[in-house]
């Protein structure tokens, strides 16, 4: 099954700097709108599965995550989303964000590195809602990437191939998207799929 997920955000442009945060370019109901209009056309679809609301994009106090997201749900309500999610998003916002509409997914940044997200991973599992970490594989400290590759030798993999399969073991709901142009690491990313960690590796990699 391949499900098509999309994004849309505060896409800032030439003289939108200048704007009130609400003015800019995708954050008003017409700009969300086309946002998810285009995307239907350079898509080729009648809606996509999951259209994501990027969070962060401007200062989180002018630019609440409530009205986008509403003008997000009534598109939704019309048929031209199937389902909602939220990027780039703080605990406190994903709460918010359940609070006003049924939320498939969360998006952000998380791998062995940046952990900040631990509580919002088992709040999203508990929730049965998918975390879609970004970044799976990219950004470790040095430390981080010494026991990458001491678990990957002891497994004859690569060390991105262990990041991926430590980020399934870390919880049933995370789904992975980790982006190539190589067909080489698409297959590569896919075996990860097959690699069990044991609790020794997890223990090291921490």
């Amino acid at each position: 099954m391949v499900l098509i997920v999309t994004k849309v955000g505060a896409l800032v442009e030439g003289s939108d700097i200048a704007l009130p945060a609400g003015e800019k370019t995708g954050l008003t109901p017409d700009n969300l709108r086309r946002a998810v209009e285009a995307n239907l056309r350079s898509l080729d679809v009648d809606r996509p599965d999951v259209v994501n609301l990027r969070m962060g994009d401007l200062d989180r106090n002018e630019a609440p995550l409530a009205a986008p997201l509403e003008t997000l749900l009534a598109l939704r309500e019309e048929g031209l989303v199937r389902h909602l999610g939220i990027s780039n998003a703080t605990s406190a916002e994903f709460a918010e964000a359940r609070g006003i509409a049924p939320i498939a997914c969360v998006q952000n940044l998380y791998n062995l590195s940046p952990r900040e997200d631990d509580q919002l991973v088992d709040a999203c599992a508990e929730a049965g809602i998918a975390y879609v970490p970004f970044f799976p594989v990219d950004g470790f400290q040095p430390v981080t990437a010494e026991h990458l590759d001491a678990v990957a030798a002891r497994h004859g993999v690569t060390a991105p191939q262990v990041a991926l399969a430590w980020l399934l073991a870390r919880s049933p709901n995370i789904l992975l998207i980790p982006g190539t142009g190589s067909l080489d690491h698409l297959e590569e990313n896919i075996a990860a799929g097959a690699l069990e960690l044991s609790a020794e590796d997890i223990a090291e990699l921490g």
